[in-house]
């Protein structure tokens, strides 16, 4: 019905590795994969293996659970979209502190895969709306941080020279060709 690979740190994962909740819905336990990293797994690369899985109102949800937390919604594949790499962003959750009694088993991060209506889905893959929030969060505070060097206070209001944006964001692209890895530290 469906493959899955997680970019950079596997080949692809027969479906019997997941367990089968029932008709409809599948369990990967992150701990047979990763064990308690399972939060460096940033991404999940889901496909369909032909166009006759399912039918055209259907689609393949992804969710994702820490241990402790509640799954959360990430993504979806359907006909119109066959493949998707998903950012997974595993929910924090001060609950996975919990001390566990003696002989209990242990709490583990899991990604559950669920055939839903389309309909019922959000439209964004939700796992790529908050990758795109944070990378705009950190781009503006780099932003603020660089004008801050160079603003003064008069009032309530920060006055800052006329060309700041272009000298910020020429030192953006000249530190981005000195350092192939510095546009990496704004992404996940």
């Amino acid at each position: 019905m469906f493959g899955v690979l997680f970019p950079n740190r596997s080949f692809p994962l027969a479906l019997s590795t997941f367990a089968q909740v029932d008709d409809h819905r599948w369990l990967l336990d992150m701990n047979y994969f990763v064990g308690e990293a399972y939060d460096q797994v940033k991404d999940i690369c889901i496909f369909l293996l032909s166009d006759q899985v399912l039918p055209a109102d259907k689609a393949l949800a992804v969710y994702v659970q820490s241990p402790g937390s509640a799954f959360e919604y990430r993504g979806a594949v359907h006909n119109a979209c066959p493949s998707a790499v998903i950012p997974l962003l595993w929910p924090t959750n001060p609950s996975q502190m919990l001390l566990m009694p003696p002989g209990s088993a242990p709490l583990t991060a899991q990604i559950g895969v669920s055939v839903e209506d389309v309909s019922s889905l959000p439209l964004l893959n939700l796992g790529q709306q908050k990758r795109v929030e944070e990378l705009a969060m950190k781009v503006g505070e780099n932003l603020f941080n660089f004008m801050q060097s160079f603003c003064t206070v008069e009032g309530d209001k920060l006055v800052v020279p006329m060309d700041i944006l272009n000298r910020w964001f020429k030192k953006f692209q000249d530190k981005a060709k000195l350092d192939p890895e510095y546009l990496n530290r704004f992404t996940l």
